[in-house]
This record gives structure tokens, C-alpha cells and sequence, in this order.
């Protein structure tokens, strides 16, 4: 692995995603910050889609819009800490949002509306994410109609102010007009979010037209209406409101999020402290992570000064853009190897400092990019395997890799150890709010606390075996075999059979708003998908604005 990012010039990737920005390339986002509230405001171009076939008519969104606003979540979080409430408006008369393109997801692969759907949760997620943790809190301006996937951003803001103009409304047609369901948490934040009575949600999720006015905030759909003239400046003093309550300071200087230094080959992606490699003859990844320099724990003068820099943020924001490239760019991939490598106790000391500065703004947000980066393995359609050997650094935070990997495979060595620190007892929660060890022990706590009277400490292959931290611990003389064996086992077997086992084992017992996105909603998502009746020649996403009638096998199963 490289400790510098070579000069060389990239080797094209033909059709390639690449999911960094910067606001000098956005086409449908404006930021603007006005002391504690900052707008976004959606302005789709219609004719900018990232992929051709269809314009993003109606203030409609494709993968490339979502790119945009997941970058604009990101820098309002770091260089912009005196925003403590962000409006999400339009910039379009009359609408808000009319949703996910429909003309974009009847053009599409099922991967392509598999990941594209996968991501906007979690940009969603993301939302509420900072909005629990962080101090930062949402509302949607809703100045418009509201329909689909529009509702569902709104949906995961803290508030939903609806303009009450007499026809604007909120919606979720899914069902009626195309056939599939509303798949970016729609269904789920409905009834678990903003607690819509179950026969309620059934009538507002199978009637096109919505629900307007003062129904919809009776049916618990939006929390204010505001008449025109008035609606602007009641969502401003309702920000304002929020934005008291808020603990984000009122004077730091923001961290810039430089643009990330990596190099793109057919080899793989790397970068200072990510490395992947690509095995399309073993259908692999493998994801190596590398730990900072030692340099001590660091005060916090100097962690600022370093910027977006700083090993945590650093190797969080190029661990996720490996990622999201995998994920959308490598569907044949269906395993990742999960190696590290460096000094641990330089991991340890950096947690140490994680964890002293938790409630600084800035060390509270980098910890919140590790939480949600993280997270997205643990939802990635991948078999995940990581292999611990001599150089390696599982420790702390790079811990989680392990202990998020399906199995883990730790060679019986001198000197070979994995460390644990206070990063991964509560931080770092998965989807279903648990660390990753109490769910690993389905939250017995025995098991968890002889884990944590190990903290800091170099636990070797046999010890960690014993707290049932690692899978398997094979010697010299069967390492080699049994790690080739179980690589090439795992690679031959159905993706997706493996997809639904390790979604099913990998959050145990405990379900949460988002383990229901992920799991249960988005299960059913991806078999409706592929049915006929959505995505057959006369299924109802295919034929959506054609004049024809989607015909239906009225057999249900």
C-alpha cells in the first residue's frame, strides 16, 4: 500500500460513478448560510441527468442530484458550525419535489435502482443522524407539491411545513401509479416516524392525489401550514426556533473538506490511507485501511489546524468514497476482504482523543462521519471477511472492521493482536443503534464486559478466541489453505442467497426505524422490482406517462 497517493495519471473507468463533488459543479443545489439557519434549496437542471434518456422535469432527482445533496449535508456539517438548522427548499414555483425520475427507474438495470435507492436512505438516515447527534436540526419548506420521493426527504427532516394554498399536497403514489412501493423509507417514517394511524397511512399511500390542507396535518403528515404570504416567514422563525436550541457553536471557524487525493486504475482505488484492490478472477475486493503516524494524543489546537486532514476524518471520507465506488462500480465484487495495517496504538491514541473531545462540534462530527461510513458496510450487499495477520492494525476504530466483517479470521501468531478502546462500546452504532460488540453478543452483557476489561490492552489470537471477538484462529501451517478454501467457498455461492443471509444476520434480535428501512421495506422493494406487474413490458413503472394501462397477474403470492 502506498503512504502517498502517486502523481499518475488515472486510468479511465468506462461509465464509472464517481461520487465526489464540490459546490463549483453543483447543478441542482444552492447552499446559502444566513447566520444559524443555512437553505438548501433544490433547483433541479432538467437537462443534467447522470445518465441519458430522461430530464429531471417537476424538481424530479436521480443519483446525481443525491450526490449533490449528500455533499451539501457534509460541508454544512464541517465548514459551516454556526448553521445550527438547515431548510431544504425549492427553487421551483409551485413544487417542492415530485420525487425519484420515473423515467430514470423504468430505464434502469435492477442494480442501478437497487444502490440508487440504497443511497438516498442513507443520505436520508444521514439527516436524522445529525439531527440526534450532532445539533443539527431540519425542516422541509414544502412550498409546493410534495409527491414521492419528495415526501420521503421531507419525511426525514424534524419538521414539515406545507404551504396551504388549497392544492398543494403531500403524497406517496407509488402504489397507484407505478406499481412498487415508497422505497426510501416512505412507508416505514410514516408509521414509525410520524405515527400515522395504520388505516390512515393505507388510504394516503394508495390515493394519487394526496392529501392537502388542514387533513393532512390532522392525519399527522406535516406539523404546520403557513398561507403564502406568510410561509416564508414562518419557516424562517420556525428554524430560528430550532436552531436556540441547538449546541453548535455560534463563532468557530469551519473545516474545509478538500477534495479527496486518490488515483483510479484498473487495479483499484487508492488513496493515502485507503487502498483497494480489485480480484475480478475471484470476483473480490480487498479493502487495506492504514493507521495514522504515532504521534501521541493530540490536543485540540492541533487537531483544527489540521483540518480535514486528520486521520479519522480523512480515512472516513476515503473508506466511504471506496465504498459507494465498490458498491455502484464493482456489482461483480460480491466479496470484500477487510485488512489494515500500521502502529495501534497510534489508532489508540487517536480514539483516546476522540473520545476526551467527543463534544467539540468538530470532533463530534468527525465521529458522526465514522458512525454513518461504518454503517454503510454493514448494509452493503457484500460478504465481508477480514484477516488478521502480523503488520496488521485492528485496533479501536479500525476494530470495527472486524467486528462488522461476516467473519473474521485471526492468524495464531507471537506478536499478532487485535486492541479494543471506548470507540467501540457506544459511538460507532450500527442501523440498529447498538455498538457492533453488544450486538455481536446480542446485548449479554458477560460477554460484553469481559470484552471491555480488555480495553486498551493487546489481546493475542488465543484470547480473543476465548471472548469470541474473532471466527477462527488457524496456525502457520493452516493459514494459507484455510483462508484460500474459505475465500473461494464464499465466492462460489449465490449472491443472492448470500445477500438475504447476511442482511438477516448481521442486526440480530433488535429492530430500529432504519433496520426496517433497510431490511424489511427494502426486501420487499427489491423483489417488487423485478415482478411484471412494475417492471414487466406492461408493468406499471414501464408504462407510466405512455397512455397505456399496466396489465396486472392478479395472482398474489
Amino acid at each position: 500500500m502506498n503512504s502517498a497517493v502517486p502523481n499518475a495519471p488515472a486510468e479511465p473507468v468506462a461509465d464509472r460513478v464517481d461520487y465526489q463533488t464540490d459546490p463549483s459543479r453543483y447543478r441542482h443545489w444552492r447552499v446559502a448560510c444566513d447566520g444559524p439557519v443555512a437553505t438548501l434549496t433544490m433547483d433541479v437542471d432538467e437537462d443534467a441527468g447522470i445518465r441519458p434518456g430522461y430530464t429531471l422535469k417537476l424538481n424530479s432527482y436521480d443519483l446525481g442530484v443525491d450526490i449533490e445533496l449528500h455533499d451539501a449535508l457534509q460541508r454544512v456539517r464541517f465548514e459551516h458550525p454556526q448553521v445550527k438548522c438547515v431548510v431544504i427548499a425549492s427553487g421551483k414555483p409551485r413544487i417542492f419535489c415530485s420525487g425519484a425520475n420515473i423515467y430514470m427507474l423504468g430505464l434502469s438495470s435492477h442494480a442501478w435502482k437497487v444502490n440508487f435507492c440504497k443511497f438516498t436512505n442513507e443520505t436520508r438516515n444521514g439527516i436524522e443522524d445529525s439531527s440526534a447527534n450532532s445539533g443539527l436540526k431540519f425542516i422541509a419548506a414544502c412550498s409546493g407539491t410534495t409527491a414521492g420521493g419528495g415526501y420521503e426527504l421531507a419525511l426525514a427532516c424534524d419538521e414539515i411545513v406545507l404551504i396551504d394554498d388549497r392544492s398543494s399536497a403531500v403524497s406517496l403514489p407509488e402504489v397507484p401509479l407505478l406499481g412498487v412501493l415508497p422505497g426510501t423509507g416512505g412507508l416505514t417514517r410514516v408509521t414509525d416516524k410520524r405515527r400515522v394511524r395504520r388505516d390512515l397511512a393505507d388510504i394516503f399511500c394508495t390515493v394519487a392525489e394526496g392529501v392537502r390542507g388542514s387533513r393532512a396535518k390532522e392525519w399527522r403528515l406535516v406539523d404546520h401550514l403557513a398561507k403564502p404570504q406568510q410561509f416564508n416567514e414562518f419557516v424562517r422563525g420556525r428554524a430560528l426556533e430550532l436552531a436556540a436550541a441547538s449546541d453548535r457553536p455560534d463563532d468557530a471557524k469551519g473545516i474545509a473538506l478538500e477534495p479527496l487525493q486518490r488515483v483510479i486504475d484498473a487495479g483499484g482505488y487508492h488513496y493515502e490511507y485507503v487502498d483497494v484492490q480489485l480480484d475480478r478472477a475471484a470476483r473480490r475486493a480487498t479493502i487495506t485501511v492504514r493507521a495514522p503516524a504515532n504521534l501521541g494524543p493530540a490536543p485540540l489546537d492541533a487537531i483544527l489546524a489540521t483540518g480535514c486532514r486528520w486521520w479519522p476524518l480523512q480515512m472516513a471520507r476515503e473508506l466511504d468514497d471506496a465504498i459507494l465506488s465498490l458498491r455502484t462500480n464493482e456489482l461483480d465484487l460480491g466479496l470484500w476482504v477487510l485488512k489494515t495495517a500500521g502502529d495501534a496504538q497510534a489508532v489508540l491514541d487517536c480514539d483516546r482523543t476522540l473520545n476526551e473531545h467527543r463534544h467539540h462540534w468538530f470532533v463530534r462530527e468527525t465521529i458522526g462521519m465514522l458512525r454513518r461510513t461504518l454503517a454503510r458496510l454493514d448494509v452493503s450487499s457484500r460478504s465481508l471477511f477480514a484477516l488478521i495477520e502480523p503488520g496488521s492494525c485492528f485496533a479501536g476504530t479500525l476494530a470495527e472492521l472486524a467486528l462488522a466483517a461476516d467473519r473474521s479470521y485471526m492468524l495464531d501468531a507471537d506478536g499478532n493482536a487485535i486492541a479494543l478502546s471506548e470507540m467501540n462500546f457506544g459511538p460507532l452504532t450500527m442501523a440498529n443503534g447498538l455498538a457492533r460488540i453488544s450486538a455481536r453478543f446480542y446485548e449479554e452483557a458477560a460477554p460484553v464486559e469481559a470484552a471491555y476489561a480488555r480495553l486498551r490492552g493487546a489481546i493475542g489470537a488465543r484470547d480473543a478466541a476465548e471472548l469470541g471477538l474473532v471466527t477462527a484462529t488457524p496456525d502457520d501451517l493452516d493459514w494459507n489453505d484455510e483462508i484460500r478454501i474459505a475465500l473461494e467457498e464464499r465466492a462460489s455461492l449465490s449472491p443472492d442467497a448470500l445477500t438475504g443471509m447476511e442482511a438477516n444476520l448481521r442486526f440480530g434480535p433488535r429492530e430500529t426505524m432504519a433496520t426496517r428501512i433497510f431490511g424489511r421495506l427494502t426486501a420487499w422493494q427489491n423483489w417488487i422490482f423485478i415482478r411484471p406487474n412494475a417492471v414487466g413490458s406492461s408493468g406499471a413503472l414501464k408504462v407510466f406517462g405512455s397512455g397505456k394501462k399496466a396489465q396486472f397477474d392478479w395472482n398474489r403470492v
